[in-house]
């Protein structure tokens, strides 16, 4: 039997105002094959195993998106986890466009917005998507025309919420104006605080979900408040949670 300590229970948060997720989340992208991003996972059952054992220990939140592998991840999160559980929440992006292993074009025709939408819900064997990102903005296309292919597939019941990812708090304040956003996905760490657009996010109830926001787990190694603070949890909860077996490195977190 083992003699590890049992993991705390993880605090949650309303995302959308309608659906508690925990304030630790996993994060998929480092499943992929390579530095690249590229390809499926290089230990497809330890991966597996991985999902699995985040599960057991109280995330109920899952991060993907269709470019990383592209679409290995999707994939696997349905191999490895449907029939899903009710309490599961699955995010994943949209708007990133990869054809070869060094290429990321952010991509954000409304045609092309609306086929990947399509795509993800077979990949990922769900009906409706719980959290849809738009991955990031096109500069090329009306910023109005790229967020109106989520609202119609919001409206169509193919989405639940929207979200934005790597936006600046001038394009968060921008699509305010055209329709409600949930979640904002953005770089963020000790260096790089991100403050303007996670302090407008507290102040309006939208989740800011934090993308290596513990410098890849290094900030655990610290004995400082800072990555506690971060997560909304306390600095022995997420040891305990980094230091579990089959659990990565790379979380993605809520904070108030």
């Amino acid at each position: 039997m083992s003699s590890a300590p049992p993991t705390p229970a993880l605090s949650t948060f309303l995302l959308g105002g309608d659906i508690p997720v925990s304030r630790l989340g996993l994060g998929t992208i480092h499943f992929t094959g390579d530095r690249d991003r590229w390809g499926p996972p290089a230990d497809r059952a330890q991966a597996t195993r991985v999902l699995r054992t985040a599960l057991d220990h109280g995330l109920n939140h899952i991060d993907t998106a269709d470019c990383y592998g592209p679409y290995a991840c999707e994939t696997l999160i349905a191999e490895a986890l449907h029939p899903y559980d009710d309490t599961l929440v699955i995010a994943t992006k949209g708007g990133i466009r990869r054809t070869r292993p060094d290429e990321w074009e952010h991509y954000g025709h409304p045609d092309y917005l609306r086929s990947c939408i399509d795509h993800s819900l077979h990949r990922l064997r769900r009906d409706t998507l719980d959290l849809y990102y738009l991955h990031r903005v096109d500069p090329r296309i009306p910023f109005a025309d790229q967020l109106g292919a989520l609202i119609a597939a919001r409206q169509q019941g193919k989405i639940r919420h929207i979200g934005l990812s790597k936006v600046t708090l001038d394009q968060l304040e921008q699509a305010e104006e055209i329709t409600t956003i949930a979640a904002v996905q953005n770089y963020r760490d000790p260096a790089e605080p991100d403050r303007d657009v996670r302090d407008h996010c507290g102040r309006n109830g939208i989740a800011y979900v934090p993308y290596c926001p513990l410098q890849g787990g290094h900030a655990l190694k610290r004995d400082s408040s800072d990555a506690a603070a971060l997560s909304g949890s306390t600095l022995r909860t997420l040891r305990i949670h980094f230091s579990s077996p089959g659990l990565p490195r790379w979380p993605t977190c809520k904070p108030t």
